[in-house]
């Protein structure tokens, strides 16, 4: 089998360093989407379900929560770990869960850019072929 050319290589570097620069281009175009369609929920937040109990009663409530606080309080400038969003259905809570899903959407696209990325640096840097270190 003959040996591939200089020019060979180049010419297919060049095409893989297209194809992982248009696949880049389609995940940062879904994140753009993303955005348009409303807010994403602070990193690293999610909804809880909590029990509130009154005069013999239960009651079921949801909130935003965070590990930090960075959620907005309607009454303060402070900014707090949680963020009310009342019974299931309602239009606080759906909007809290749509936002926590799309920005889990948003971190996993992001987490692909990020390796293609490293791809990339790959091909230009040459290091995709490496010499082994002789073993003793």
């Amino acid at each position: 089998m003959p040996r591939p050319r200089a020019n060979d290589t180049e010419l297919d570097k060049l095409a893989r360093f297209e194809r992982i620069k248009k696949a880049i281009t389609a995940l940062e175009k879904q994140q753009s989407l993303l955005l348009k369609q409303s807010n994403l929920a602070p990193s690293g937040a999610w909804v809880a379900r909590y029990q509130a109990r009154q005069n013999l009663k239960k009651y079921w409530y949801y909130k935003l929560q965070a590990s930090t606080p960075c959620l907005p309080q309607a009454t303060s400038s402070k900014l707090s770990k949680y963020k009310h969003l009342g019974k299931a259905g309602t239009p606080e809570h759906i909007d809290a869960v749509m936002s926590v899903f799309r920005r889990s959407v948003w971190d996993e696209i992001q987490k692909i850019i990020d390796t293609l990325d490293d791809c990339l640096l790959d091909i230009s840097s040459g290091s995709e072929q490496e010499e082994e270190d002789p073993q003793d």
